[in-house]
C-alpha cells in the first residue's frame, strides 16, 4: 500500500517538512581558482628559486604580490563555488563556500513578502559573490539562473540564486501564511 493509500485509510494528513534546504552550484568558479593557485605557485616559484640581480625589494615586491593575488583570487572564488540555503520555521540561513562564509541569516519574522524569479544574471549585479546595490538591495549570487527574491519588513530586499528557488518560496509563503500571488488574502 502506498503512504498516500495508508494516510487516507487512517484519515491522516501528511505532514508538511519542517524545513526546506536547497543549493546552487557554478563549476565555472573552479577555473578561476586554479588561476589564483598558479598566482601563488608562481610567488613560491620565485620566493625559492629566484636569481634576480636586480636587488631584494623588487623580488620580494613580485613575491608578496604573487602570493596575495592569488590568496584573494582563491578566496573570492572559493567562497562562492555554490551556496547552501536553509529555510526552518524561524528564519532563513544562505551560506557560501566550502566553509560557510559569508554567512546570512534572516528571521522569518522580518520577512514580508517572498518572490520567485526564473532568470537573475550576475552581471545585473555586478559579478558574483555577495553584491548590494542601492536600487536593487543585497544578494548572493553563484550562477546565472533561477532564484529568489525576499522583501524585509524594512523596506529592503534579499536575493539568492539557488535551485528549486520556486518550492523555497512556496515554503516560505506557506510559513507566513501569505497568499500566492495574484490571489487576494484569505479574510
Amino acid at each position: 500500500m502506498t503512504d498516500h493509500a495508508e494516510h487516507a485509510r487512517h484519515g491522516s494528513s501528511q505532514v508538511p517538512p519542517a524545513e526546506w534546504n536547497g543549493r546552487a552550484t557554478n563549476r565555472l568558479q573552479w577555473l578561476l581558482a586554479l588561476v589564483g593557485a598558479a598566482c601563488m605557485a608562481l610567488g613560491i616559484e620565485l620566493a625559492v628559486g629566484s636569481t634576480w640581480t636586480s636587488g631584494f625589494a623588487p623580488l620580494l615586491m613580485s613575491v608578496i604580490g604573487c602570493v596575495a593575488v592569488g590568496l584573494l583570487i582563491l578566496y573570492g572564488t572559493l567562497a562562492f563555488v555554490h551556496v547552501a540555503v536553509k529555510v526552518d520555521g524561524g528564519a532563513l540561513e544562505v551560506r557560501c563556500g566550502h566553509a560557510g562564509l559569508p554567512r546570512r541569516r534572516i528571521l522569518l519574522d522580518h520577512v514580508v513578502g517572498a518572490e520567485f524569479v526564473p532568470r537573475i544574471n550576475p552581471r545585473e549585479w555586478g559579478g558574483w559573490g555577495y553584491r548590494w546595490r542601492p536600487e536593487q538591495g543585497t544578494a548572493v549570487v553563484v550562477r546565472k539562473g533561477e532564484g529568489m527574491i525576499l522583501h524585509l519588513a524594512d523596506g529592503r530586499t534579499f536575493t539568492v540564486t539557488v535551485d528549486d528557488a520556486e518550492t523555497a518560496v512556496r515554503f516560505i509563503r506557506e510559513r507566513l501564511h501569505l497568499p500566492a500571488p495574484g490571489r487576494p488574502p484569505a479574510p
